[in-house]
């Protein structure tokens, strides 16, 4: 079928223009924000401990997340994806605007934006990240919605019904539309299953187990739709068939593994902690 005509511009004012890809950052932002605060909101879930913040402590997490993410991301698509940037134009790496942000960079920004966030304001680091890793694919999902509007980081070529023509790629061969395929399963499916673990299998409770869980379930997703997703034409030719992305998403299922492996032996608190610090109001 042939590409769906999109236009990546939402609204052009002069030189200003607002664009889908970055309406899908400010709509995962938003959203993960305000289901994280509901999550602290809800003692329920994390048992005798109760929530590791409170909700002005996560508004404030939310600068330290979005410069994470910014920075993170596009430091990874520099150095991941396109190193000569540093010797060639080192003034383009600063230009957020002209596209190229890597997930795994990104992450590897909001892991450290957690570190050091939880670091100043003494709060246990593993229960903070499974509150945040439980809001991601919100934004994957958007992400990769956006991907496909702006007809970026398509498929293989393939015969399937639903294949699409990309303008981008060459105009003539159908494509698996692996964006969509990476919107269903890294933002959808596996938004349920931190969902199902959050909310019905108690494991708030467990420190480090839904963060582990997310990093192990992308992984997997990402290495899978990797098959389906046609390889930057100007990274090099890996062996035994593995991609960029493959390779920078195995050290997310080792560290899963351990993080799952490490929260389930560690025995449920059985009396409260210290509360977080009551909220309070500006005068």
């Amino acid at each position: 079928m042939p590409f769906p005509d999109f236009d990546p511009v939402l609204v052009q004012i002069g030189p200003f223009a607002i664009r889908w890809y970055a309406l899908a950052y400010v709509a995962g932002i938003l959203l993960g924000w305000r289901y994280v605060a509901g999550l602290m909101k809800n003692e329920s879930l994390w048992g005798p401990r109760g929530a590791p913040a409170t909700t002005a402590q996560i508004d404030d997490l939310i600068l330290w997340i979005t410069l994470g993410i910014i920075v993170g991301g596009r430091l990874g698509h520099v150095f991941f994806y396109t190193p000569s940037l540093v010797v060639t134009d080192p003034l383009e790496i600063v230009k957020v605007w002209n596209g190229g942000m890597s997930f795994h960079g990104g992450a590897l920004g909001v892991i450290i934006a957690i570190l050091g966030f939880s670091y100043f304001n003494k709060i246990d680091v593993f229960r903070l990240g499974d509150a945040v890793a439980a809001c991601v694919p919100i934004g994957l999902f958007f992400g990769r919605i956006a991907n496909f509007i702006n007809g970026e980081l398509w498929g293989r070529p393939s015969n399937v019904p639903w294949a699409v023509i990309f303008p981008a790629a060459d105009g003539v061969t159908p494509r698996h539309p692996s964006q969509l395929y990476e919107a269903a399963l890294e933002g959808v499916v596996l938004f349920l299953v931190l969902r199902w673990a959050t909310h019905h299998a108690g494991l708030l409770k467990r420190r480090g187990v839904v963060a582990g869980l997310f990093l192990l379930g992308y992984a997997i997703f990402r290495t899978f739709v990797e098959n389906f997703r046609e390889p930057d034409r100007y990274l090099q030719h890996f062996p035994f068939g593995l991609t960029m992305g493959m390779m920078l998403s195995a050290p997310m299922v080792i560290l899963g593994f351990f993080l799952i492996w490490r929260g389930m032996r560690e025995p449920l608190a059985l009396t409260s902690a210290t509360p977080p610090q009551a909220e309070t109001k500006a005068s």
